[in-house]
């Protein structure tokens, strides 16, 4: 076992299970899988304003989440990986389903996120993307 110091048991047990039981149970389809789930967290643990994103991912365990810019139909995030594994093995798409989810309710508009980690900063970036031309139910 690799000689790691955790903060509390509590986030062992959850680098366990994000890091290899459901990459060993999801298979080749955990990026898809984990997108779908985050969406179905948003729907059930939903947030007032896109502005609570950081404090929800906070709260949730998730890391520091950053708005870096905004644009027309899309935002870019930054996440700061704490966890003692390594962030460019770990799939990032549970969050950005959420993020996904979340800007469409807000929005009314389709939505999209895509994730991905960035050795040179160690970063995990987040470029959300709405179609301003195709509306949704909410």
């Amino acid at each position: 076992m690799e000689n790691t110091t955790y903060d509390s048991p509590t986030r062992f047990g959850y680098e366990v299970l994000r890091d290899h039981v459901l990459p060993s149970i999801l298979g080749k389809h955990e990026d898809e899988i984990l997108y779908w789930a985050g969406k179905e967290v948003a729907r059930k643990f939903p947030i007032f304003g896109v502005d609570e994103l950081p404090e929800f991912f906070q709260e949730a365990g998730w890391g520091p989440l950053h708005l870096e810019k905004t644009l027309k139909d899309e935002a870019f995030y930054s996440l700061k990986n704490d966890f003692a594994t390594n962030a460019q093995n770990r799939s990032c798409q549970l969050e950005a389903g959420f993020i996904a989810q979340q800007y469409q309710k807000f929005s009314g508009l389709l939505t999209e996120c895509y994730g991905e980690f960035n050795a040179k900063d160690g970063l995990i970036h987040f470029q959300v993307k709405w179609d301003l031309k195709t509306k949704v139910e909410a």
